[in-house]
């Protein structure tokens, strides 16, 4: 099976994931900061490795404010939601923006009358540039997909977060598509609430998530339990992450994390980078030269992530995505992946598109198959 599905979940993964999976179910399997013999001792010595590693890749302040959860979503959930709001505030996302985002914004604005505001950039305009022009003086929260999932485009956040601290205003970053691909750096970049799942380019298991936050940040947690400490309190406790951090966590899960971050880091992101963005490439220009194809996304000359989204004029996504898994064996993802404001900005609402997204261990030789069974199937269905 030729996978090329990696924007919904990476595969397969380093081997040192399963295996420190396994050993922590096998020898450690105990409930980290909850109780306090040897083994419970370790799982959370686990636990708070992965932190750190955490804290050293992103460049974030304090490990304290590094949050585990289910997924992206949950994180998202959490850095949206756990602000505190009040009537008329304003909100700025982008067109690009996952389920993840929107839905919990439009909640929001139709549960406690909160403004939002998605922006759209045409050619010739900068992102910075629109989210300023969009800002006013209720604006609390701007929150933006590092890269999109549909057009592969990677959003300049150091421009963006320049204009959010001039307003006095929180940025918070959606990164499930570029972190572990494209560097990241809270410090130097302005961030202040960063999202990102386990399970794509961080290369750990599914049911890992992760919420960075900046100190100065206060959100109030969405679920409240057991933490472990202040047990005699019937308020949950104050302190970090344990504020956010109810219930037992995923130490199995988090542990296969760290191996896939030690497989980051020993790679380096920039190769990584550099290696998704040369079979984006291989593919885009592949598909220009079958001919009859729409491409989305930024072009072979910017920089971009190894998303790349399409459209066999005359043929259905859907069909084109069966075909090529029942027949050639290669998986790929159609419809409209989730963000169907960014399918609106495409012209492919009606339509969606079929999506090739590249990872760590695809490899040219990949790219040249799919493009070949690409060309196979548009002659077959159209000539």
């Amino acid at each position: 099976m030729i996978y090329f599905d990696q924007a919904a979940s990476s595969f397969p993964k380093p081997a040192g994931v399963a295996e420190a999976m396994v050993e922590a179910v096998q020898l450690f399997a105990a409930n980290p900061g909850r109780s306090g013999h040897q083994l419970a001792r370790q799982a959370n010595e686990v636990v708070e490795k992965t932190r750190e590693k955490l804290a050293l890749l992103f460049h974030h302040e304090s490990e304290r404010h590094i949050v585990f959860s289910l997924n992206a979503t949950t994180a998202l959930n959490q850095a949206i939601e756990g602000l505190m709001w009040e009537p008329h505030d304003h909100i700025i996302a982008t067109q690009l923006e996952h389920n993840a985002v929107r839905r919990p914004l439009e909640r929001l604005k139709k549960e406690k009358n909160i403004h939002v505001t998605y922006v759209q950039k045409d050619s010739g305009q900068e992102w910075a540039e629109l989210i300023e022009a969009t800002m006013t003086e209720h604006t609390k929260l701007v929150i933006v997909a590092h890269g999109s999932n549909v057009t592969g485009e990677i959003l300049p956040l150091k421009e963006i977060s320049e204009v959010v601290s001039e307003h006095n205003a929180l940025l918070c970053v959606d990164a499930s598509q570029t972190a572990g691909i494209v560097d990241i750096n809270m410090a130097t970049m302005g961030i202040d609430m960063l999202a990102f799942p386990g399970h794509k380019g961080l290369m750990g298991p599914q049911g890992t998530g992760v919420l960075m936050v900046k100190k100065n940040v206060t959100l109030r947690p969405l679920i409240v339990g057991g933490t472990g400490d202040a047990s005699e309190s019937p308020e949950q406790p104050e302190t970090w992450p344990e504020r956010l951090e109810s219930g037992t966590i995923n130490t199995p899960g988090i542990a296969g994390l760290l191996k896939g971050i030690e497989t980051i880091h020993d790679m380096g992101i920039k190769t990584i980078y550099e290696h998704e963005k040369k079979l984006a490439i291989r593919c885009i220009d592949g598909l220009k030269a079958i001919g009859g194809i729409e491409i989305v996304g930024p072009d072979t000359h910017h920089e971009r992530l190894g998303v790349v989204s399409f459209l066999v004029k005359g043929v259905d996504p859907h069909e084109m995505a069966i075909i090529l898994d029942n027949h050639y064996h290669i998986a790929v993802r159609a419809g409209l992946h989730c963000s169907p404001l960014a399918h609106q900005v495409c012209g492919s609402s009606e339509t969606g598109l079929v999506r090739a997204s590249f990872g760590l261990y695809n490899t040219l030789d990949e790219v040249d198959t799919f493009l070949s069974a690409v060309a196979e199937i548009k002659e077959g269905l159209l000539e």
